[in-house]
This record gives structure tokens, sequence and C-alpha cells, in this order.
């Protein structure tokens, strides 16, 4: 008998941050449900480019606006509903915070440190990849 096969999702996602005090900070969101703390992250838009939609992504989900880096800072996985996502990451330096915004009554946003940010994400490959995101900003 052959396995099943998941399918696999390319998605695009931002590293929302902000430098407070001389320390970076992390936006994370609530996943719909508020069942967990994650980055902003989807789907990626047919004629869009990983960073550009990665960035309608931080407006929908996070109301933040900014400018996204270009360069891939890593990518992570995890699954959903029978599906593996695998998720191309990108750095956000958050120039707007909205206070309405596309899913402002479905997810809860907080600022934090990269630290406690990395201790509450769920996915571990996200962890290190916020771990070491610090020495990809600059301050």
């Amino acid at each position: 008998m052959s396995r099943k096969t998941n399918k696999i999702c390319k998605q695009s996602g931002v590293i929302p941050y902000r430098v407070r005090d001389g320390k970076i900070e992390i936006l994370l969101i609530t996943t719909r449900k508020c069942q967990s703390w994650v980055i902003p992250k989807g789907g990626v838009c047919k004629g869009m480019t990983l960073p550009d939609s990665a960035a309608k992504e931080a407006w929908e989900e996070a109301g933040v606006v900014g400018q996204v880096n270009t360069e891939k800072i890593g990518v992570y996985q995890y699954c959903k509903g029978g599906n593996i996502y695998r998720v191309g990451l990108f750095l956000l330096p958050v120039e707007q915070v909205l206070e309405n915004w596309t899913e402002a009554t479905q997810r809860e946003r907080i600022w934090l440190d990269i630290n406690h940010a990395a201790m509450i994400v769920k996915e571990n490959s996200l962890k290190r990849i916020l771990q070491t995101s610090q020495n990809q900003v600059k301050i």
C-alpha cells in the first residue's frame, strides 16, 4: 500500500521589528483562534514576489507597514490540516503601526524582546531563526 504524501504549501512571512532604547523588539500576533503566538505569514499571492507577499501579510494580519528586506533570513516548516507549510522569512523594520487593520478583530499583537519572542513561539525552527535574526538587524 502506498503512503499518502502531504502537500507542501509555499508561504512567505516577516519578522516585524523595531528598536526601542537600543533594544530590538519583535512583533508577534496570535493565530485567529488565539491558540498561539506566531509571526505574520501566508500563501504567496500570484504575481507577487515573496517579500511583497510577506509585506501584504504583515499589513493584513498585524497592521504594520515598512519596507521588507528582500534577503531571505531563513525558512521554517509547520504542519496544519495534513499539509506541510514551508515559510520563507524576511525582516520587516516597522515604520508604521496601524490602529485599524484587516484582521484587527481576529488577532492580538504584542511587542517582545527577541529572546522572549523565541520562547513563546511554538515551532523550534522559528525559535532558532528568531534568535539568530538579531545578528541581521541594524540598530
